[in-house]
């Protein structure tokens, strides 16, 4: 896994499409140039500025008509209740809801797999390891609300930008198995095929801090991932590890009765399964944001600059708060009287002490587990 790279590439893209404009513009129309024109700054556009106004950036987005998203499962973070507040508000423009189980990873494979047709994703919603080693597809944008979100949560540039996010927990089936106090506890014979992490740690962002908690409450830290992957390795040792994917489908049959995942993810197993809880462990917790990033290629790039400025308003930061996840803009909406007082004093109880990983810190755990995790838990 490799830092982020430079924006030498965006800059090469954006010369290309220019010369490529040069040479059409000779036979162009009227019509298809101010059509090219437009398409134009959709696609450069760094803020709503750039449209003129945010109704104009409305009108662009719903010309294109159309809004090509992926990785959104209905159930994660309540992306279910705000995919069809944007398909209430926007009518004009139809949401293609791609691959919504898919890891990270593979939300970049598809970016360059479609690259150049109508099927490629316009946005992508990231982890923030593959975000990291992925910034080449990205295209920087600033939202209105950017001044509300934390530094440490955004690049400066805006080419990926956290949006909500929760504490590492652990979820069970309180008919089946005793709360864990702590996490040693899941290597005892009781956990024997009961385990399961949500992915692969070097794709999925869930999978990684799920390492990332056993680190830190295996005497490791943000600097120090092999104690978390020495966990794994001894919970694949003792028979306990699971290796399934987890889904809403997996936990309410029973097939993964025991699984490291966001808080906010495992509480909303509680409306299929009516015996799942929840327990985020005592002493250091482990955060973390998912980030959107906007496709350097989007097929309609009016549209998934429209999608990140509703992510990222007042009614939507609210709705990921409803999910269960803490929005990126909390701090900023409390002292503004705009956040839901209610939904936010329903959130548990934060740990005594609570990390995040820097991008330093995720890239170093990135390349660790990338040389390490698959034969840890072969």
């Amino acid at each position: 896994m490799s830092r982020p790279r430079s924006r030498r590439a965006l800059t090469a893209v954006a010369l290309t499409a220019v010369a490529a404009l040069s040479f059409a513009a000779c036979a162009a129309t009227p019509d298809t140039e101010n059509a090219a024109a437009e398409d134009d700054v959709a696609t450069t556009a760094t803020s709503v500025a750039d449209f003129g106004s945010f109704e104009e950036l409305e009108t662009a987005a719903k010309a294109e008509g159309q809004l090509n998203v992926i990785a959104l499962p209905r159930d994660w973070a309540n992306y279910g209740e705000i995919l069809d507040l944007f398909a209430e508000r926007y009518p004009e423009i139809q949401i293609n809801e791609q691959s919504p189980d898919v890891s990270s990873a593979e939300e970049i494979t598809a970016a360059e797999t479609n690259k150049g047709l109508d099927t490629a994703p316009d946005v992508f919603d990231l982890g923030l390891t593959v975000a990291l080693q992925s910034t080449e597809h990205f295209a920087p944008y600033k939202v209105q609300t950017w001044d509300d979100i934390p530094d440490a949560l955004k690049e400066p540039s805006g080419l990926f930008v956290g949006d909500y996010g929760g504490y590492m927990s652990v979820g069970f089936d309180s008919a089946r198995f005793d709360a864990p106090a702590e996490l040693a506890d899941l290597l005892g014979d009781e956990y024997r095929g009961a385990v399961a992490i949500n992915g692969d740690p070097t794709q999925a962002g869930a999978a990684f801090a799920a390492v990332g908690l056993a680190s830190v409450q295996s005497g490791g830290s943000l600097d120090d991932f092999q104690p978390g992957i020495d966990f794994f390795t001894d919970l694949n040792k003792a028979g306990n590890m699971l290796k399934l994917d987890v889904t809403s489908a997996t936990v309410a049959s029973g097939e993964t009765p025991v699984v490291f995942d966001w808080d906010y993810l495992n509480a909303a197993h509680k409306a299929d399964l009516p015996t799942w809880e929840t327990v985020v462990f005592d002493g250091i917790g482990y955060a973390g944001y998912y980030n959107q990033a906007i496709n350097v290629d989007a097929p309609n790039p009016a549209a998934a600059r429209l999608w990140q400025e509703f992510l990222y308003s007042d009614e939507v930061q609210n709705l990921w708060l409803k999910g269960g996840a803490r929005p990126v803009r909390m701090e900023a909406m409390i002292e503004a009287g705009t956040i839901d007082e209610a939904l936010a004093a329903a959130l548990p109880e934060t740990p005594a002490e609570t990390v995040v990983p820097t991008e330093a810190q995720s890239t170093a755990a990135g390349e660790l587990l990338g040389a390490n995790w698959a034969a840890a838990v072969q």
